[in-house]
């Protein structure tokens, strides 16, 4: 009895391990996650939130500083120069990615920040989002 719930354990640990280095080590894909829909509708959503607000030409420029100073962050694709930038955000536990993507265009900045694993991000794309522009209000 004990031999097999040292095994279960085992296996259980195994399992975690494997998903964790998953998380961790899976590819990061540009050609996936570095793109947005013609058109973006503002709001929260269970995986992810959008936002859209109306910006000056440097807003990106501004922006693009701003979420590179953001821990755990580093940008993915994209450039200032091409209006459309996308990163990736990890959690500080597992690593789990979020991506964000961030276009300007018509005068207005798009920011679509979405999970990639799970079915819900507990609101964590939209509180980056909203203290990214927040900053940027500010001056940052």
């Amino acid at each position: 009895m004990k031999t097999g719930l040292m095994m279960f354990l085992l296996a259980v640990v195994l399992l975690l391990v494997a998903t964790v280095a998953w998380v961790r080590l899976a590819p990061l894909d540009a050609e996936r996650w570095h793109r947005l829909p013609d058109e973006l509708e503002a709001g929260d959503q269970s995986n992810g939130a959008i936002r859209v607000v109306d910006a000056g030409e440097d807003a990106l420029m501004r922006l693009d500083d701003i979420i590179r100073t953001t821990p755990r962050t580093e940008w993915l694709a994209g450039s200032v120069e091409d209006r459309m930038l996308t990163y990736v955000t990890r959690s500080a536990g597992f690593g789990f990615p979020d991506y964000t993507t961030v276009r300007w265009r018509n005068g207005a900045l798009e920011v679509f920040g979405r999970a990639r694993y799970g079915l819900s991000d507990l609101g964590v794309n939209a509180a980056r989002i909203d203290g990214w522009l927040n900053a940027l209000r500010q001056g940052g």
